[in-house]
Formats: structure tokens, C-alpha cells, sequence
């Protein structure tokens, strides 16, 4: 029996506005070392870790979730970002790992947490691109034939080889056309795509995360 509400870290991958909308939890910024080790004190029943620190500082390290997820009567649930990678690590001892993103990484299809990397300044308010999300972009804009699968590889290779806090599509973009200018136009098109398609994975397995604890909340 739930006591308590859900305790979700949630920052980037998807705004508190559209999160409350979903599932009524306890909002938390993004975790970072010792936020989880807090809640084993703690009346919680139920723990979603979607996002944490990279780089602005120490995210919660695989024994300290391990704790928590082998204390009686909680579930650790994780997705989207860091909440994906500790899921894959910790899935052994119980850890639920929910979503696209965790299933690629548990299967070995990725490896490197750059994949999810990003930096923010808030929870809300951030400034680069996670690589899996442009890889997500430039897929759908192939299918939809916005761009050629040449057009998107070169654009994969600019954003693996910059630095995961200053991914940004328009700064990715600009890399592309001064080492391509061959397909300046082909970037462009994408460019004015993803202005007002951009789509997000993270997002999306965020939104699963919370509806699959939403499921097991309510009779």
C-alpha cells in the first residue's frame, strides 16, 4: 500500500508543468551524491530518478541508489537520463528501468553516457542538446525526407565530436555548413525543421516513467 507520494528527480527531460499533469508527486530537483541516500530515512515508498548532475556536480553513485533500492518496500524506478544508466546497472537487485532509452542502453546498443549528457541551469531552463535526442531528430527528419541519410550522418558527426555542454542545434548546425558547405542547403533544411519539430526522447520516456507509476498508485 502506498503512504506516501512518488519522490520523482526530475530536471531537463520534461517540465514540472507537464509532469504535474501526469502523475501528483513530490517534484525534486535533478539528484545529485546524497539526495537518495536521504530518502532511506524517510516514509517513501515509491522513487523515480529521471535526471541528475554530470558535470555541475556529483550524481548519486550506483551504491548509493543501490541502497535505496534494497531497502523494504521501495521502488526505485529510473529512465530518460542518469535514471536510465543507474537502472541498467542496478536492474540485478531491483532497480525498474522504464523506456526507449534504458532498453538501448541495457541491450548494449549504447554504452557512453554522453549520450544523455546535457547542462542546465535550472530544472526548467537548459543549454545543450543530449545526444541521443539529436540522433532521435535526425531519424525523424530522414523519414519525413526532410534531410538524406548522408545529410544526417554528417550532422551525427559534428554532434559526437563536440562537447556535450555546448550542443546546441544552431551551433551544430554552423560547425556543419563550414565543414560541408556542399549541403549548406540540405542543413538548412533541417535547421528550419527542427525549429518547430523538435521531439524528444528523454521527454517521451519521462512521460512513460511517470504514467507506469501513475498505474500502480491508483486501485
Amino acid at each position: 500500500m502506498v503512504r506516501s507520494k512518488p519522490v520523482i528527480f526530475l530536471g531537463p527531460s520534461l517540465s514540472r508543468e507537464k509532469a504535474r499533469k501526469i502523475l501528483d508527486a513530490d517534484y525534486r530537483l535533478p539528484a545529485k551524491k546524497g539526495d537518495l541516500l536521504q530518502l532511506i530515512l524517510k516514509e517513501v515508498n515509491i522513487v523515480g530518478l529521471v535526471d541528475g548532475y554530470f558535470l555541475q556536480d556529483y550524481p548519486p553513485t550506483p551504491i548509493e541508489v543501490y541502497n535505496l533500492v534494497r531497502k523494504r518496500n521501495v521502488k526505485v524506478f529510473g529512465s530518460s537520463s542518469l535514471g536510465a544508466l543507474r537502472a541498467v546497472e542496478l536492474g540485478k537487485y531491483g532497480m525498474i528501468g522504464i523506456g526507449k532509452i534504458f532498453r538501448l542502453f541495457r541491450d548494449g546498443i549504447l554504452e557512453s553516457d554522453d549520450e544523455v549528457a546535457v547542462t542546465f541551469t535550472d530544472y526548467t531552463n537548459y543549454k545543450s542538446e543530449a545526444l541521443i535526442d539529436i540522433r532521435y531528430n535526425l531519424f525523424l527528419a530522414q523519414k519525413y525526407n526532410i534531410i538524406d541519410n548522408s545529410t544526417g550522418r554528417s550532422i551525427l558527426k559534428v554532434s559526437k565530436q563536440t562537447y556535450f555542454p555546448y550542443r546546441t542545434y544552431g551551433d551544430i548546425l554552423d560547425k556543419c555548413k563550414s565543414k560541408y558547405p556542399e549541403i549548406n542547403s540540405k542543413i538548412e533544411s533541417f535547421r528550419d525543421y527542427i525549429l518547430n519539430n523538435r521531439k524528444s526522447l528523454k521527454e517521451r520516456d519521462a512521460v512513460r516513467l511517470l504514467k507506469h507509476i501513475k498505474s500502480i498508485c491508483e486501485p
